[in-house]
């Protein structure tokens, strides 16, 4: 039968959780130093339990060599000789013993193996620990609030203690001593006190796992978790697939009137879950990661540095970036992806400068524009142009669109803008006509051409087709050269031969009528 010193050990083992030999070594050891310690003597020492009878010796043992001149140690090693003389019958390389009395050691020593005993104790309960978790890192694991100490809470694991610091727990969460609740294993530190258990209420791993517990088709595999964007107290983005195409994921993992998922939340104090469709398309799965705002276009402007750029209407922007920027950074770190959010306004503007960029100059304000007035220009910027580039680029069927523009006050678009780049037409305030070069030899005809293109706009003045075709005629005259030659005339203004072959013709029928009279009156 074991000694009752024994049977406490054993006891002493079951609380610690760690091995009665550990304790018995730590004994015998706190004996053998508290002996030596007392004979103050520095040779090896060693304590010794009998389980039956609970005695504890403690002995001093010497290595036996051959002759004196092998000693190396003469404190702890004894020559062939004096170990026969001792024990008779010893051999080289064996041990031999010398007991020590343990009975004339007082309180101070019984202090002192008190000490190295608590020691021992701690540090095989820490070696036990450490090996008990340190490699269940991520897992769930069921904890009771054992005391709160500060900011950080304690977790009773059954075989260890945890701590819970602050950043690890839910802004949402109030424990009370006592209370169950599921923690995530971060990490074990080996440190100087002792190894310390670190456990989490905030990590992804445990939305994982309560939803593995509530739907039966993620613990079977048929819907699979394959992402999960979290911040704790606030909300959580869980992205699922379904491996049955029968099964639809989210719906399992709502559950009938959303039973599952409330489930979950209440045991989350409330945080909000946001439950997605997994797509292997990455631009289809930033659309769905960014729910609930609507999404008008997703497009990759980096493969390399993953980075996306998202497009949506005006008023769904604050929506889409969330509160501080929650909901962008979810989707951001569910995707995996980098997230460039913008409006459709923020995206034309960003279009406007980059084709001014290409154009070669700095777009100007239509106000400066200031013959329009404050009327043309309110209507103009309502229709959305706003510089005088633009206006200067749509047709007069595209100005003819926009509501309170008629054909007077296209006219004075166009005279305004032609004013403001200096293109001043005939019959216009400002204008200076270019001195016409001296004819060529041969082409003395040509000199009447000034006079027909002044016809030729005359019969064109009830034509608004014929008209714009002359004035672009004239502006073209303004920026190159003036039109010296019959040939140009006919080239650059539409239906001049005809116009030429008219006037041509009343002007022979009209000398031929002269002729004729005079001859008459001779």
């Amino acid at each position: 039968m074991a000694s009752a010193l024994y049977q406490s050990i054993e006891l002493l083992s079951r609380e610690k959780g760690i091995e009665p030999e550990l304790v018995v070594g730590a004994v015998e050891e706190a004996i053998a130093l508290a002996t030596r310690k007392y004979y103050k003597t520095q040779e090896n020492m060693r304590g010794e339990l009998n389980k039956e009878t609970g005695e504890i010796t403690a002995y001093v043992y010497k290595t036996v060599v051959a002759d004196e001149e092998q000693i190396e140690d003469p404190v702890n090693q004894i020559t062939l000789a004096e170990a026969n003389e001792l024990a008779p019958g010893a051999e080289v390389g064996s041990e031999i013993r010398l007991y020590r009395d343990t009975s004339p050691l007082g309180r101070i020593a019984a202090q002192l193996a008190k000490q190295v005993i608590f020691q021992k104790v701690r540090e095989a309960e820490r070696d036990t620990v450490f090996n008990e978790y340190a490699h269940r890192e991520k897992e769930v694991l069921n904890a009771t609030v054992k005391r709160i100490e500060g900011q950080d809470v304690i977790f009773d694991l059954g075989k260890a203690e945890a701590r819970c610091p602050k950043r690890e727990q839910s802004r949402l969460e109030q424990f009370s001593i006592g209370e169950r609740v599921r923690v995530v294993l971060l990490k074990v530190d080996r440190a100087a006190k002792g190894p310390q258990v670190i456990v989490s209420r905030a990590a992804p791993e445990l939305v994982s796992n309560l939803f593995q517990s509530e739907v039966p088709e993620i613990y079977d595999n048929t819907v699979v978790i394959r992402a999960i964007a979290r911040e704790a107290g606030e909300r959580t983005k869980i992205a699922v697939q379904s491996r049955d195409k029968d099964v639809d994921p989210v719906g399992a993992c709502v559950g009938m009137k959303g039973m599952r998922v409330q489930s979950i939340i209440r045991e989350l104090r409330g945080e909000k879950i946001d439950i997605i469709e997994f797509s292997d398309e990455i631009t289809t799965f930033a659309e769905k990661a960014l729910q609930p705002a609507k999404v008008s276009r997703v497009s990759i402007s980096d493969l390399t540095d993953k980075q996306l750029e998202v497009i949506v209407d005006d008023t769904q922007l604050s929506l889409a970036i969330g509160k501080k920027g929650q909901n962008v950074r979810l989707a951001a770190k569910l995707l995996g992806w980098k997230i460039d959010i913008k409006s459709e306004e923020e995206k034309r503007q960003e279009v406007e400068q980059q084709m001014q960029a290409l154009s070669g100059g700095p777009s100007t304000p239509i106000e400066q524009v200031t013959e329009l007035g404050e009327g043309i220009i309110q209507k103009l910027v309502a229709a959305g142009i706003t510089t005088v580039e633009s206006l200067a680029d749509m047709t007069p069927e595209q100005l003819e669109e926009i509501p309170g523009i008629g054909e007077k006050t296209l006219e004075r678009i166009g005279v305004a803008v032609r004013h403001y780049f200096g293109h001043f037409e005939e019959g216009e305030e400002g204008y200076v006509p270019e001195e016409p070069a001296e004819p060529l030899p041969g082409e003395a005809e040509v000199e009447n051409a000034p006079a027909i293109v002044a016809n030729v706009e005359a019969e064109a003045e009830n034509s608004a087709e014929v008209l714009e075709e002359a004035e672009g005629v004239a502006a073209v005259a303004a920026d190159t050269e003036p039109i010296t030659t019959l040939e140009e005339v006919i080239e650059h203004v539409p239906d001049a031969d005809e116009a030429l072959g008219s006037e041509l013709n009343e002007s022979e029928s009209k000398t031929q009528d002269e002729q004729a009279a005079k001859e008459g009156g001779a």
